[in-house]
């Protein structure tokens, strides 16, 4: 898992001390682990941890519904590119 991925998943633990871990399949949106009083910091973490913009008029809600999906778009580009 890449470093701002696990940076991303222990803000959404945070927000959830009931939880020990999040699955890489668990829908964050249906589970209620984001919402909608969350959604603009956590979209601004995953921008800032990520390095990539993102544009809240063009964000597509399946790239960020689950931690593979997170690690998929916005993580696994980035450490491509780095290669």
């Amino acid at each position: 898992m890449a470093d701002g991925l696990q940076t991303v998943k222990s803000w959404i633990l945070a927000r959830h001390p009931e939880r020990q871990d999040i699955a890489p399949d668990l829908d964050l949106i249906e589970n209620r682990l984001i919402d909608s009083l969350s959604f603009v910091e956590f979209v601004f973490l995953l921008e800032q941890e990520s390095g990539t913009a993102i544009q809240m008029e063009t964000l597509e809600v399946e790239s960020i519904r689950t931690l593979a999906a997170i690690e998929r778009h916005f993580f696994t580009a980035a450490v491509e590119v780095q290669a």
